[in-house]
């Protein structure tokens, strides 16, 4: 059985923010502590992780990960990269540098956070990175099918993953028409909001729930949530038939 699994689903600060008392930052409800965010997918027998924020050690630790066959990273924003070099333990347990999927710009940014990783000279114990050039264009892992999705993020081109019938998208305010065309026919659709209002690189939440309607996905799931958003419970309360708040540990078969 396929899955996706949130590893983490808040904004770039997380929630709770440090030092806010605001009511969803102070929620006793656990569904409301919400990490960076990140998916786990188990698709066609591979397990692969879309992004590696500043918590994916903690990530993989609640969700007792001892093994990944890749890393896909949609963006090189550090909120979806700044937990690049815990991936030094996979390195250890798997005895392989580990694979990484992603757009060139991407692996520059890389080269530049994570530069000694990429010295001709590693200093012992340093994270092995094997990195793997992707574009729009679908490609595979070992076999596996992936399907990129081409978005914008304000200005930043970023990609989201198709895996059958789940895709999901994040850190993104446009998806071009033609690119509508792969997100047919899903069970699952998972897309980013950050407030109600405009923003400027992320969808507003009714711009979140138009893309979500157009899709028609059997189920669609809001991720990358701010405490400028209600407190889960009234969040799904308000809510299209159809369309979740998603929250940490949330695991969905597709």
């Amino acid at each position: 059985m396929n899955s996706i699994t949130f590893l983490g689903t808040g904004t770039s600060q997380g929630l709770p923010m440090i030092g806010c008392k605001c009511p969803v930052c102070t929620s006793s409800d656990p569904r409301d502590k919400r990490l960076r965010s990140s998916v786990l997918v188990d698709y066609g027998g591979k397990r692969i992780l879309v992004d590696t924020g500043p918590d994916f050690r903690q990530q993989m630790l609640r969700a007792g990960v001892s093994h990944l066959d890749a890393i896909l990273l949609t963006h090189h924003h550090m909120d979806h990269t700044g937990g690049l070099d815990d991936v030094r333990a996979l390195n250890y347990l798997e005895n392989r540098p580990f694979p990484i999927y992603c757009e060139q710009h991407v692996q520059e940014s890389l080269k530049k956070q994570y530069y000694y990783a990429f010295m001709q000279y590693r200093y012992p114990g340093a994270p092995e990175y094997d990195l793997h050039t992707i574009t729009s264009l679908p490609f595979d892992i070992d076999g596996i099918p992936v399907i990129p999705i081409r978005a914008m993020h304000y200005k930043l081109p970023v990609l989201g993953f198709r895996f059958g019938d789940c895709a999901y998208v994040t850190d993104a305010n446009y998806i071009p028409e033609d690119e509508f065309d792969k997100l047919k026919g899903l069970k699952i659709f998972v897309i980013n909001t950050v407030k109600r209002g405009k923003h400027i690189s992320h969808y507003s939440l009714s711009e979140a729930v138009e893309v979500a309607q157009r899709v028609g996905a059997e189920r669609s799931f809001l991720t990358h949530l701010s405490h400028l958003l209600p407190k889960h419970n009234d969040f799904a309360a308000e809510l299209p038939a159809g369309i979740e708040p998603a929250y940490d540990g949330l695991k969905l078969n597709f």
